[in-house]
């Protein structure tokens, strides 16, 4: 008898299954289903069909067969062929597609055509495959804004997917791609679903092989090493792109296939564009002025700073140079001038905080505890970049051993150049400063913001340290420098400059004035008022009698004499001559030989004798009493041949001036003799009091007065 007993409509494997649209059994046999399973059996030649919807199965010329089990399917006797469909989409995809959150153009967006014809020219040539182009910078360049960029070009084009990826943690990579992946339908419904990394795996192989064009970014990507096995891969039909942005420099970036472009902040015109346009959209034209240049150079271009500048400037109604007064104030800080309230752009933090986002990460890595000491040493010194060679002096050395926080597994290595070179390879890779060999003695920058972000974040105790350390370093660098070597003495300069413009008096506290004097014996414009300015301040630290401050006023009056300032010169002399000589030599006899102000002293007078003698002659009355006076110190502290070398030097000077019988000429000549003769029978008790100045008796007397 012919009989069909339809049970579930499944497909012919164990289990429950997908829904199929259709059923056809031909001449099968007897079949009993147990338990609730379902049993497909009897003859039927011509077969029937059963909607269900889902793929299609096909069974020919079965047996018996007997279904044990809920939800078992049995297909009686021996099965010649099964045939399954793949089901038909419920509907076609509607191309294009677009996933993920694009980010808006900024108010007053620069097209920035430069930095973007570096980005274009790093596709050439690569006409087959995807070209990673990996936006590389520091916080607040303007590389999200770029990618979006991009991304609006890519809709306006008409290109059928694009997806938006917030690339910060490798998860959420893994999640958007996976939502991709049955966004584009990468796979049969039967291979996708069983996890985010099998799914987004399947969407890597889509972007692969697909014919459609495609463009993903990869915004703000933070793990370099993580993201490795998730970059989209090589197109075969070279019809997609990838554009990621981050702030990190690893050198896995540039693998596969992948292009690293450096944005860096606005030029100076898309600066000064910016400032007009955002200004003039918010119909607040009148707060531009002449100081509109000068602001934008102030904040170093920072397309961030820039941003938030301007709309405080709009909120609070205040115009260019009045923000600039403000922003120059020594005691604001950048957080109440750069406010959150001013992130009209959606930027999401702080300027400060954007500026040192990765700061904890550096200092947790190897080499660890450097990344602060270092940053904190760097945001002292000039933006515009330092040496180097600074990280290899005592001084720096030093100050990061002792500041080096203590790694969690155990003491800290001893630390060397080695160990400060690391240190600054670290916070390049994380952008938080520029270490480029090529650039030479401008090696290592610091963007002018984040220098200031950090010395606000820097506690008031740790400050003198810091200015010391950066201050004997210096001292070391300009000990070294070859007269030649004007690019790195330039360097120095700015270096030392903006070290004093950030320390205030700390740099006389730390006896830092050496570094000063030295600034202004290598200028070479504005000499004057610079010694102008520093004898002032040196007088009002330190006092008028006190050594730097009479090494200052004898450099002003050297500088003076070689412009039309002569008088100022000279008048600057007299006025000194009192608290020289005698008085250096009186304290300087009383003070043990060898001890640092008795060498201070004899290098006060050398310098006080050599300045007299390049301005008024060799031979002069007052160039005499000096050399006369550094001959009785030298004597006082038991360096007797030093001390008849240069009384031998100032006998023949007065002889040319008041000749052989002139008493002064004998006072130095008996003299002479008599610390020959003692010279000679090694004669001497350290006991003995100082021999009295040349001058009480007549001899050596200074003969201006």
């Amino acid at each position: 008898m012919k009989r069909f007993w339809k049970g579930r409509s499944s497909a012919a494997r164990e289990g429950t299954s997908t829904a199929v649209p259709s059923v056809s059994v031909s001449e099968s046999g007897d079949a009993t289903a147990v338990d609730g399973g379902d049993a497909l059996s009897g003859y039927r030649s011509s077969g029937r069909q059963a909607s269900a919807g889902g793929g299609a199965v096909r069974v020919e010329r079965s047996g018996d067969a007997v279904a044990l089990g809920a939800h078992a399917v049995a297909i009686s006797g021996h099965v010649s062929q099964v045939l399954l469909a793949a089901p038909p989409p419920s509907r076609p995809l509607d191309w294009p597609i677009r996933l993920g959150s694009v980010p808006v153009l900024a108010s007053a967006f620069q097209s920035r055509s430069a930095v973007r014809d570096r980005i274009d020219r790093a596709r050439d040539g690569h006409a087959t495959v995807v070209l990673a182009q990996v936006l590389s910078g520091g916080g607040g360049v303007g590389k999200t804004q770029l990618a979006a960029a991009y991304t609006h070009q890519a809709l306006v084009d008409g290109v059928d997917l694009v997806v938006w990826v917030d690339a910060s943690d490798i998860e959420q990579v893994i999640a958007r791609y996976a939502h991709a992946a049955h966004a584009v339908e990468a796979a049969s419904d039967r291979l996708l679903g069983k996890s985010a990394e099998s799914d987004a795996g399947l969407f890597l192989q889509w972007l692969a092989t697909t014919r459609r064009s495609w463009l993903i970014v990869l915004d703000d990507l933070t793990d370099p090493e993580a993201m490795q096995g998730w970059w989209p891969p090589s197109s075969v039909f070279g019809c997609g792109r990838v554009v990621a942005t981050t702030r990190r420099h690893d050198a896995m970036l540039s693998g596969g296939g992948r292009a690293v472009v450096d944005i860096d902040t606005y030029s100076a015109e898309e600066a000064e564009a910016y400032l007009h346009e955002r200004l003039s959209s918010a119909h607040a034209n009148h707060l531009l002025d002449a100081q509109a240049a000068v602001l934008t150079e102030t904040l170093g271009f920072l397309p961030l700073a820039l941003s938030h500048a301007a709309a405080f400037m709009v909120n609070e109604d205040v115009a260019c140079a009045e923000y600039l007064h403000r922003f120059n104030d020594s005691a604001a800080r950048l957080d109440d001038l750069l406010p959150r309230a001013a992130d009209t752009e959606g930027y999401g933090r702080q300027v400060a905080a954007a500026l040192l986002l990765s700061l904890d990460v550096a200092q947790a890595s190897e080499p660890v505890g450097l990344a602060v000491p270092v940053m904190r040493l760097a945001a002292v010194l000039d933006p515009a970049g330092h040496p180097r060679s600074l990280w290899d002096s005592d001084a720096a050395i030093r100050y990061l051993s002792t500041q080096r926080t203590t790694p969690t597994d155990g003491a800290p290595t001893a630390i060397g150049p080695a160990q400060a070179r690391a240190a600054l390879r670290l916070l390049h890779r994380y952008s938080l400063l520029t270490d480029h060999a090529q650039a030479g003695s401008r090696a290592v920058r610091l963007h002018a913001l984040t220098a200031r972000a950090v010395r606000e974040c820097t506690p008031d105790a740790a400050v003198p340290e810091v200015v010391k350390t950066a201050a004997d370093a210096l001292t070391e660098l300009c000990d070294e420098v070859p007269w030649s070597d004007h690019e790195t003495r330039a360097a120095l300069l700015t270096n030392i400059d903006s070290l004093d413009g950030c320390s205030g008096d700390l740099l006389w506290q730390v006896d830092g004035h050496y570094i000063l004097r030295w600034a202004g014996r290598n200028m070479k414009g504005a000499a004057v008022p610079y010694w102008r300015r520093l004898a002032g301040t040196s007088e009002r630290k330190l006092g008028r009698a006190h050594p730097s401050t009479l090494i200052a006023r004898r450099e002003l009056a050297l500088v003076c004499i070689y412009g039309p300032l002569r008088k100022e010169a000279f008048a600057v002399l007299q006025e000194d001559f009192p608290y020289q000589d005698n008085r250096l030599v009186l304290e300087g006899s009383r003070r043990a030989a060898g001890s640092p102000e008795a060498v201070s002293a004899v290098g006060l007078l050398k310098d006080t004798v050599s300045v007299r003698q390049r301005l008024l002659g060799w031979a002069h009355p007052a160039a005499l009493t000096g050399q006369t006076n550094l001959a009785l110190l030298h004597w006082s502290q038991g360096d007797r041949s030093a001390a008849i070398s240069v009384l031998e030097r100032s006998l023949a000077g007065y002889r040319a001036t008041f000749g052989l019988h002139h008493p002064y000429t004998i006072s130095v000549n008996n003299r002479l003799r008599s610390w020959r003769e003692q010279h000679k029978r090694r004669w001497w008790r350290p006991t003995r009091g100082p021999s009295a100045p040349i001058g009480s008796a007549g001899a050596g007397g200074d003969v201006t007065r």
